[in-house]
């Protein structure tokens, strides 16, 4: 493997890192929104572990399926 090589591969894994650390924050973002909303319907602060597991167990796999959707 050349060094040229070598510095393409280093240059996609962090490009695929970014990627993936975007996702995260995304869904970070989505997880927050979610626990706010769900706050104020409750009129007390349900907490983020509360939020975080509602979230996925009720819009995880729609809010994914829209955003791959959206980069297609």
């Amino acid at each position: 493997m050349s060094v040229s090589d070598n510095s393409q591969s280093r240059n996609e894994d962090t490009v695929k890192n970014l990627s993936l650390y975007l996702e995260f924050q995304a869904e970070r973002n989505e997880i927050l929104r979610h626990k706010w909303l769900e706050s104020e319907k409750a009129g007390r602060d349900i907490g983020f572990e509360n939020a975080l597991i509602d979230w996925i167990m009720n819009h995880r796999t729609g809010w994914r399926k829209s955003r791959q959707l959206a980069r297609a």
